[in-house]
């Protein structure tokens, strides 16, 4: 035993916790350590979320603007030098759809995806994506190619 490892005697400290308004011989009795009047002494009450005490909270002051499309699809991009990569390292060899691409983490399984047409693409696939840019499609029907809008 030494002092980095004394503790109190088995049964002799209590952390039970303080049994606030139960009688005042407890201490705590009364207004049960809630002081007197006002909202917070009464039960039932909670603080509305970003309340700032009768200030006028940061989510009023701050200036609204601008529209969000709740319908808005997002789509992820990849560009047509991106395909060429994966030609060159031989991951693709004829078609590309989402499978191949999840399975090399250009996209997410649950994405929805658009090739865009930024780059160069030299070799003929067969690509079946949802979208396509125009450029895109023009350059890869160029290479031989066909675009698959699924």
């Amino acid at each position: 035993m030494n002092l980095s490892n004394l503790q109190p005697a088995e049964g002799s400290v209590h952390r039970d916790g303080k049994r606030v308004g139960r009688g005042q011989g407890s201490g705590k009795g009364g207004t049960a350590t809630r002081g007197h009047k006002g909202a917070k002494s009464r039960s039932g009450y909670s603080k509305k979320i970003g309340f700032e005490g009768g200030q006028m909270p940061l989510q009023r002051r701050v200036p609204k603007f601008g529209f969000n499309n709740i319908n808005r699809k997002e789509y992820a991009g990849i560009n047509l030098n991106k395909l060429q990569e994966l030609v060159d390292k031989g991951v693709v060899t004829d078609t590309v759809d989402l499978d191949i691409l999840v399975n090399n983490g250009v996209v997410k399984s649950n994405e929805l995806v658009k090739i865009l047409g930024g780059g160069e693409l030299k070799a003929k696939l067969k690509i079946s994506v949802h979208k396509f840019t125009a450029s895109a499609k023009a350059a890869i029907e160029a290479a031989g190619g066909e675009a698959v809008s699924l």
